[in-house]
């Protein structure tokens, strides 16, 4: 049995261009700060990169190389794909999703729903209460295949819908979340200008770097307004564009998310 995090990341990007090379803080790229908060993990067996086979991102490939971590290329535009191939060709049975514009994704929160997805055999596991960017979701690769059989769209970047909205899997929140992380007004993805404004100031206050907790930093958020607000007004922003593209078709038929 093979458990794996999965790296979603490419160059290109519309709001943010070439942001996964942008630095975070002093010579270190987003990238490499996610490879190195992502080897954090303890339940996880591997870390595997997954970006595209456009040549612009043959550097991310490079990083990753250097990092000691694998990588896969697959399609562009069709996440789920891109996963699913890599997911196969490193024969992994449980995935736990670490987007590349998540600089505070939290390691233990993944290994948490690591030990969860596979003690309850679950399909899906997300945790709807805890801020944007500290944990995405853990999926088990045969609802994924399942998932792939079924779309008939390649642009599958808002791709929950397929799992939560089909009555297809078996679904789970994740357990043991503390309570202070749940329901707190900050913003932690990377997307914008100001977010970016936001995380370099984070870094420069929080000298452990990729190793941060995710609780100290809720704390220090907390603790200063002026901080918190440098990039919570795009929140909007982002949930409005995640909104976008949730009408999907399936064979037979076509699911909206609730």
């Amino acid at each position: 049995m093979t458990s794996a995090i999965f790296i979603t990341v490419r160059t290109s990007s519309s709001r943010l261009p070439t942001k996964a090379l942008l630095p975070l803080y002093k010579d270190t790229p987003l990238i490499q700060h996610i490879i190195n908060r992502a080897k954090i993990s303890k339940n996880a067996d591997r870390v595997i990169l997954c970006t595209t086979r456009d040549s612009a991102d043959d550097v991310l490939c490079e990083i990753a190389s250097k990092s000691g971590i694998d990588f896969y290329r697959g399609p562009t535009n069709d996440k789920l794909e891109r996963w699913n191939q890599a997911a196969n060709n490193f024969k992994v049975k449980y995935f736990a999703t670490f987007d590349g514009d998540d600089p505070l994704c939290c390691p233990d929160l993944i290994d948490a729903s690591l030990k969860q997805i596979q003690r309850d055999e679950v399909d899906f596991i997300e945790s709807a209460k805890i801020a944007t960017g500290a944990y995405t979701y853990t999926i088990s690769s045969a609802a994924l295949s399942k998932v792939c059989e079924i779309k008939e769209s390649d642009e599958t970047e808002m791709m929950w819908t397929y799992f939560k909205d089909t009555g297809l899997f078996k679904l789970a929140e994740l357990e043991g979340v503390p309570d202070k992380l749940k329901n707190k007004p900050v913003r932690l993805t990377l997307d914008y200008p100001e977010d970016l404004d936001f995380f370099r100031e984070i870094f420069q206050r929080m000298p452990m770097r990729h190793e941060v907790s995710l609780e100290s930093v809720i704390d220090l958020l907390m603790a200063d307004d002026n901080l918190r607000n440098i990039n919570f007004s795009r929140q909007e922003d982002f949930l409005s564009n995640q909104a976008r593209n949730t009408h999907l078709k399936i064979k037979g038929g076509e699911i909206e998310a609730k």
